[in-house]
This record gives C-alpha cells, sequence and structure tokens, in this order.
C-alpha cells in the first residue's frame, strides 16, 4: 500500500500511523467489534478468520509484510468488524485511525485508486478461495494454502520452515487435520516436504505446486 502513495502521503501515514506489536496469536480485533482503524502489516503474518453459519471457524485470509487488513469498516461507517484477526507468530502493524484515514481521503491524491485496487484483489483472492472450497480436491487445497502460507511469511533466517501446525493448515484449506496428516506425509513420501514438531519445510515448491494441478484434474 505505501509503495502506491505519493511521497508526502506515504510520510503522512508514516507519521500519523501507531506502530503497535503482537504476541504469537494474540488478537488484533474480534469479529462483531466495531472498527476505528486499518493495519499495514510490518513484520510477520495474520490470519483472518470467520465464523460460518453453522458455527465452524473458518481461515478467509492470510496477510504478510505490506498487506492491509480491517480497511472496511472504515470504508462503511457504522459496520462491524467481518472477521477476527490474530497473529500467527511474532507479528508487528502500523495502525491508522479513522481521523487520519478520513484526513487523508479528504485531501485527494492517489489513495482512492489504491483502496479500489486493494479492494478488488481482496474479492479477486476471496473469489478463487471460495470457487476452491467449493469445487476443488482436497489435496489441492492443502498444498495451495501451505504454498501461499509460505510465500507469505518466508524468510531466510528460518532456512525455509515455517511455524504452522496441521491444525492451522485444516483451518486454512477448508478441511480436517487428520486429512492434512496424510496429504502432508505423502507430500513427504514425495519428497516435497519435510516435516517437524509444528513446523513445514516445502522442498519442492515447483513439484508441489505442479502436484496440486494434478489433483485438480483427477
Amino acid at each position: 500500500m505505501l509503495d502506491l502513495l505519493t511521497e508526502r502521503e506515504r510520510n503522512r501515514v508514516l507519521r500519523t500511523g501507531v506502530r503497535r506489536r503482537f504476541r504469537p496469536r494474540e488478537v488484533v480485533f474480534h469479529e462483531g467489534d466495531p472498527g476505528d482503524s486499518l493495519h499495514i502489516v510490518t513484520d510477520g503474518a495474520f490470519i483472518a478468520r470467520g465464523s460460518s453459519t453453522l458455527g465452524e471457524v473458518i481461515a478467509v485470509n492470510v496477510f504478510g509484510v505490506g498487506d492491509v487488513f480491517g480497511e472496511m469498516v472504515l470504508l462503511t461507517p457504522g459496520t462491524r468488524r467481518s472477521a477476527t484477526v490474530a497473529s500467527h507468530g511474532r507479528g508487528a502493524t502500523l495502525m491508522v485511525m479513522r481521523g487520519d484515514f478520513e484526513a487523508l481521503m479528504e485531501d485527494g491524491g492517489n489513495l482512492d485508486r489504491v483502496l479500489l485496487s486493494l479492494l478488488a484483489e481482496r474479492n479477486r483472492v476471496l473469489t478463487a478461495h471460495l470457487v476452491e472450497l467449493l469445487f476443488a480436491p482436497v489435496m489441492q487445497r492443502v498444498c495451495m494454502r501451505l504454498l501461499e502460507f509460505s510465500q507469505k511469511v518466508a524468510s531466510g533466517a528460518d532456512e525455509g520452515w515455517v511455524a504452522l501446525s496441521q491444525e492451522d493448515l485444516a483451518t486454512l484449506a477448508g478441511t480436517t487435520r487428520s486429512t492434512v496428516n496424510r496429504v502432508l506425509r505423502r507430500a513427504r513420501e514425495l519428497g516435497l516436504v519435510e516435516l517437524a514438531h509444528g513446523r513445514i519445510r516445502i522442498t519442492d515448491e515447483q513439484a508441489l505446486g505442479q502436484s496440486a494441478r494434478r489433483a485438480l484434474r483427477r
């Protein structure tokens, strides 16, 4: 988001934004809360979870460095948070409050176009995930969500390892932990991943993506 703003807008956001740090699994806000701010991720990864009509918890998005979340309540006053967002590991954000956001909007500039681009991309991603949940085989969903999460939190210091439990991956893929365990064991047998307690490392990203696409064609 910051890269798309003018230098003046970017400096103003950096000057007025509040820097916040979060512990692993610390909640930024809950579904149904009133909202008065948006967050720009500056470190770590954050997972948005929502509740289905049956009361099931499903992961609806993953936000990595540079991503923005929480902007919808600022664009549609009176609405409440549509999902619970929590830090996956240690994370940090730049929080922009409603007053500063509205002042930026009143000044014109690029912010309206930036937000339109963000919302269009958010809609594209959520639509793709919905289609995937409805029609894609479970192996494809698990592989694609693992690839996506790994790219969001990639860190050379961890030598490719990402802290992601099978339970969390099951939530991201919309399936059960036992199914994720079966898919990951098969992927390990094929030499595509390495597994450790609460951690996963993709050893062949291209082959893992190809496995997901082959699953889709079956």
